[in-house]
């Protein structure tokens, strides 16, 4: 018994100094981009360098293929089924065009800040 009131008391106090987030992750976002009706919603993000872009496939019966061939950077999402995910990582600043193999017309445009 008096164990287990030592670790209340210590996750408490954690909670206490860091405004009660003491357990709360810590890093830079990620946003989400929805692949649906041949369309990349929304079509443009501007984010901070080291943050991630979540692409989900949203479509009930489309597949979808997402990449960025920049000399700077590239990604490759490999044949996105309806339903499936692909997450991006940014580590490098600039402009970059997200397109799908699949739908040339589709097109996300990512803007990084930070060199």
């Amino acid at each position: 018994m008096r164990r287990l009131t030592c670790v209340c008391l210590a996750f408490g106090a954690l909670g206490a100094a860091t405004g009660g987030l003491a357990l709360a992750a810590i890093g830079p976002p990620t946003l989400h981009v929805s692949q649906k009706g041949r369309a990349f919603q929304p079509n443009a993000v501007i984010l901070q360098r080291g943050a991630s872009v979540e692409i989900v496939n949203d479509d009930g019966d489309l597949l979808h293929h997402a990449y960025i061939d920049s000399p700077d950077f590239t990604f490759d999402s490999g044949d996105l089924k309806p339903g499936s995910r692909a997450q991006v990582t940014f580590t490098v600043g600039g402009t970059f065009a997200v397109l799908c193999g699949i739908h040339p017309k589709m097109k996300l445009t990512v803007r990084v800040e930070g060199r």
